[in-house]
């Protein structure tokens, strides 16, 4: 009989440390939908742009088209940094981009503005500027915009601009 209670207890016990752990995970998910929540209010507050698809999707940070981070780039009445976390070997394409490699960016960011300054990621395609944008919420920046496509999307290489019509002169 004796034994039949440590048993129960045993039983009792680990289905305690489930739920406790079960609890942990939600006050875990809890935390990241408020720090995301708290992250578009930002943004709004500031007037910032914000994707209808980034509040619905409840993403940390916005993606940007090439097109719209293109715009951002070229108004001079918007403040922002561009970080480039394409990797060492990649040509630094955008003039004044900040280039620290996604491997030394949880490393650098005290040489990035505060949290709440507008920041553009861009890499070569697109995927590393992602996981960029991932740790920069998670680290409190909360104005974080990744450039969808990277380099090879952007309109201001020479490549990925739309060929001019020729010059048709009358006779």
């Amino acid at each position: 009989m004796d034994l039949a209670i440590f048993r129960k207890l045993d039983e009792i016990f680990h289905k305690l440390t489930s739920i406790e752990k079960r609890m942990t995970r939600l006050e875990d998910k809890v935390d990241e939908s408020l720090l995301i929540t708290r992250n578009h209010l930002v943004r709004i507050k500031n007037k910032q742009e914000l994707s209808d698809s980034s509040v619905l999707l409840g993403s940390p940070y916005n993606d940007l088209s090439p097109q719209q981070s293109w715009s951002i780039f070229n108004n001079q009445e918007v403040d922002f940094i561009i970080i480039d976390v394409s990797d060492l070997n990649y040509p630094n394409r955008i003039e004044g981009a900040k280039r620290i490699p996604l491997e030394e960016l949880s490393s650098r960011l005290s040489e990035l503005p505060a949290g709440s300054f507008p920041v553009l990621v861009i890499s070569e395609r697109g995927i590393r500027s992602i996981k960029a944008c991932e740790l920069l919420v998670k680290k409190g920046y909360f104005n974080t915009n990744n450039i969808s496509g990277g380099h090879e999307c952007w309109p201001g290489h020479p490549q990925n601009q739309a060929p001019k019509p020729p010059v048709i002169s009358a006779a």
